[in-house]
Formats: structure tokens, C-alpha cells, sequence
């Protein structure tokens, strides 16, 4: 069987391991591309991953996979959604935990969104967790949001588990299987 290479667009060195890890057992040989990702503004990642893969496949030729990700916070009305990172930058987890200090409705959803943009191909994957928001920060793993986020069914945070664990669970994990799924049943491990 043949084997399909991509290249990741991002400079997070752990996303792309948690996407390299992922992907170990498929048809996909991923290469990290750090390059500049154009972000338009929209209230869902699904627009801003594959514009930012448009441009970047059509400035380099690279089969290129680029990943967005919003996070949904019922008590904040969807807030940060796909600004997430931006607040993430800004306000960090301690100015989110503030914004919930009173809150009751912890509730919160992750939803990445990757898409795939190459000569052949041009596809959207989505994975979707959702799950709780803690009280205080816990746990040493991950990145981002991880130590406040604790995914439904379970009572850790994302940064209370192994990166194996982690990535069974996750939104990132969930849509990174699903880019798996489609390159072993509609790509054959035939390449691009």
C-alpha cells in the first residue's frame, strides 16, 4: 500500500505531535509546515481552516491539512468559540476561570475543524467534545486550554492524561481519525 504525504500547517510543535501520533498507524506521512496562516473572521473553524488551506496550498503546491478549533462555552454564550486562541493569548486560563467565577453551567464544547486542500483532493474533517470547564487549573499535560477542560464521561482534565488517552478523546483526535478513515477508504494509501 501506498502512502499519502501532508504537510501540517502550524508552528505548535505538540498539536502537530498529537496529529503525527494519531496518525501513526494510517497511510499518512505527516510533515510539519510552519508557515503564516491567514485567519478570516467567522463564528465556526470549519470557514477559517480551509480558507487558511486554500492559501497555503495555492502559494506552496503542498498537500497541505490545516486544523482550527473553537471552543464553545454554554455560561458565555459560545464565547470564545473560534477566537480561542486569541484568548487564550490575552486573557489566559485564569481570565476565562474569572469570567466563570459564578457560573453553574459549566458546560462547554471543543470543535476542530480540518481541512485538506491539495491538487486532488479538497475536504473538510470535524470532531466535536464536549464537556465541563473546571473551577481552577489541573494537571501538567497538553496545552492550551487542557488543564481546565474535562471532557465528558470522565472526571480529569485533557491535561490530567497520557497524550494517548488524551487523543481518544479529543475533538483534534476525533477529526485527525476521521482524515485517517477517508485516506485508507477513498484515497487506497495510493498518494497524490
Amino acid at each position: 500500500m501506498g502512502r499519502l504525504t501532508l504537510y501540517l500547517a502550524t508552528r505548535n510543535r505538540n498539536k502537530f505531535l498529537e496529529a503525527a501520533g494519531i496518525l501513526s498507524s494510517s497511510p499518512i506521512d505527516l510533515k510539519m509546515l510552519e508557515v503564516d496562516k491567514e485567519e478570516i473572521q467567522a463564528d465556526d473553524p470549519e470557514p477559517i481552516a480551509l480558507h487558511a488551506a486554500r492559501r497555503i496550498h495555492r502559494e506552496t503546491g503542498l498537500p497541505v491539512v490545516v486544523d482550527d478549533t473553537g471552543l464553545y462555552i454554554h455560561h458565555l454564550g459560545g464565547f470564545p468559540g473560534p477566537y480561542a486562541e486569541y484568548v487564550y493569548r490575552t486573557i489566559g486560563l485564569k481570565g476565562i476561570l474569572r469570567l466563570m467565577v459564578d457560573a453553574i453551567d459549566r458546560r462547554a464544547c471543543f470543535k476542530t475543524s480540518l481541512a485538506l486542500v491539495s491538487s486532488s483532493y479538497e475536504h473538510v474533517f470535524n470532531g466535536v467534545t464536549c464537556g465541563v470547564i473546571t473551577r481552577e487549573i489541573r494537571g501538567s499535560e497538553g496545552f492550551g486550554y487542557d488543564p481546565i477542560f474535562i471532557p465528558e464521561g470522565y472526571s480529569r482534565t485533557y491535561a490530567e492524561m497520557s497524550l494517548d488517552e488524551k487523543n481518544r478523546v479529543s475533538h483534534r483526535g476525533k477529526a485527525f481519525r476521521e482524515l485517517a478513515k477517508w485516506a485508507e477508504n477513498t484515497v487506497g494509501g495510493r498518494g497524490d
